[in-house]
Formats: structure tokens, C-alpha cells, sequence
């Protein structure tokens, strides 16, 4: 099966995020991630791809699914003209390898989410309440989010209804030698963002023309190498914009941009407004 290998961001100081998004098509692409990843289904119905596993999903779904396990949610049709929307919670790629491992009052989390390498699909009247706690953390942060997400893993731990979706042996087959090369290329981005990046020493990196790194990224990213790195600039862009006094300039420079005209136009490209405006709007929220 062929993939695309993704991302996913959580914020710093935080081991998770939950967000509310529609169901529609980048969820309908088969896609992968290092993030465990827990998805409840409000609205839609359809398709679910699970590993090598293929049946259909309804609202009230809920799968918890482990790294690195390739899915996807194709979307058949919805009820009451409403656009299909599901809740999902990221984790933070090393989690298992962190909090997990040294609270011995979690190891049961651990277990839980060493299954869901195959990917868990829970069923029963409990779902309900998850539903509603996931609903409630939307709108929490810090410490009551994370005790909020401790009160979902114990009622998933209570569920007796449940099913494995992928076969044991699954992710072993999958494609290794693209995980490491794009998580190679990943991880030379974040640390190199600030300065400038070049296709052939990212090429050599991973033992690749830099002719073909180009298609390769974009076949197994759905995205090029420099819509990617704009992404990680802007991302960090709008941190300093949010969180520090810094100017425009400086955070340009700081951000990996050479001119202030490029970088107004790229931030303009992915967040529909300029740098003053952004930073604006998020003290505005921030304020209240």
C-alpha cells in the first residue's frame, strides 16, 4: 500500500491536542503519522481504512490507533445536510517513552496504547461519555485538559467491547525505508529552518538525486519539500508573533527569511492575513 507520511505538530509544552475538524480530503487519503492518535465520529459516514483492514465507519465511532499505522476515513455521505466533522486527539510523537514509562499508575495506559498498534475500535454506552469529555476538552487547557484526557483513557481501559482492526503483522510489512527517509528529511528541517536549506544537501541526506528528492517528497508527503519548510517557517513565525515583543523584521530573519517581502507574502499564502494583523488577533485572544 502506498501512503503519504505526515507531520503532525503538537504544540510545545503540551503532550497533546485535540481539535474538531470536517471529515473530507485529506482525511479520505491514506496517511501516516509517528503521533498515537484517538478519532470519535460526530457526523458522516463511509469507508475506514485501518492498516490492512477495510470496513465502514458511522457517527459515534471511536478508534485509538497507534504510530505509525497508516489510515484514513473516506467519506460516503452525511445526515441532515450537515458536513461530516469528527474530534481528534494527537499525541506527542515520544509520549510512550516519557510520562508513560515512569508513572507506575499509567502502565495500563501504556499497555492500552501498545495495542492500538493495531488500531482499537471501541464500541458500547460508554462511548458516550467520551464523547462528551472530548467535547469538554475543545474548550479546556493545561492541566484540566490533561486531567480531562486521564478520565477518557479510564473509561477506554473500562471497556470490555472492543476489536483489534489490523492484523499483528501489518505495519512490519509496510514500507520502513520510507518512514526513516522522510522522517530523516523531517527532523533536518526543524533543526536547519532557520537558515537557508539546499535540495542537494537535503538529497544527500537520505542518499537521493536532487531531481528525484523532489518527486519522492511529494509522492510520499503530498507536499513539496518547500511547502513543507514555508509551513515550519510560519509555523514558528506566528509563535514569536503570539508570544514575544519582537518586530516584524527581526522575527522574518528569525524565522529563516532573507527579505521582509517574501516573508509577508508567504505568511499572507497560508494565513489569509498579514504579520501585523496575526499578531493583533492573537493578543486580542489572548486578552480575553
Amino acid at each position: 500500500m502506498d501512503f503519504l507520511v505526515e507531520r503532525i505538530l503538537v504544540p510545545e509544552k503540551k503532550s497533546f491536542q485535540i481539535t474538531e475538524h470536517d471529515l473530507g480530503s485529506h482525511t479520505s487519503k491514506v496517511h501516516t503519522h509517528c503521533n498515537c492518535e484517538l478519532n470519535f465520529i460526530k457526523r458522516g459516514w463511509g469507508r475506514r481504512y485501518v492498516g490492512d483492514n477495510i470496513s465502514s465507519f458511522h457517527p459515534g465511532d471511536l478508534v485509538l490507533m497507534g504510530a505509525n499505522l497508516p489510515h484514513c476515513w473516506e467519506v460516503k455521505g452525511t445526515y441532515n445536510d450537515k458536513s461530516p466533522k469528527c474530534i481528534v486527539i494527537h499525541f506527542q510523537e515520544n509520549l510512550l517513552d516519557s510520562v508513560f514509562t515512569h508513572v507506575p499508575e499509567l502502565e495500563p495506559i501504556r499497555e492500552m496504547l501498545n495495542k492500538a498498534a493495531q488500531g482499537l475500535h471501541f464500541k458500547g454506552s460508554q462511548i458516550i461519555r467520551v464523547r462528551e469529555l472530548m467535547e469538554e476538552m475543545l474548550q479546556l487547557e493545561g492541566l484540566n485538559n490533561l486531567i480531562a484526557l486521564l478520565k477518557v483513557f479510564n473509561i477506554l481501559l473500562e471497556i470490555e467491547d472492543y476489536e483489534y482492526l489490523s492484523t499483528p503483522g501489518y505495519i512490519k510489512q509496510a514500507n520502513q525505508s520510507d518512514f526513516q527517509k522522510v522522517n530523516k528529511i523531517y527532523e533536518y528541517v526543524f533543526k536547519n529552518f532557520q537558515h537557508d536549506i539546499s535540495l542537494e544537501e537535503v538529497a544527500e541526506l537520505v542518499n537521493i538525486t536532487p531531481g528525484s528528492l523532489c518527486r519522492y517528497f511529494k509522492n510520499k508527503t503530498g507536499q513539496t519539500l518547500f511547502e513543507f519548510l514555508k509551513e515550519v517557517r510560519i509555523g514558528y513565525a506566528c509563535k514569536l508573533l503570539s508570544v514575544t515583543n519582537k518586530t516584524i523584521t527581526e522575527i522574518c530573519f528569525e524565522s529563516g527569511y532573507n527579505t521582509l517581502a517574501h516573508f509577508n507574502t508567504q505568511f499572507k499564502e497560508l494565513k489569509d492575513m498579514t504579520p501585523s494583523e496575526f499578531r493583533k488577533k492573537s493578543k486580542t485572544v489572548l486578552a480575553n
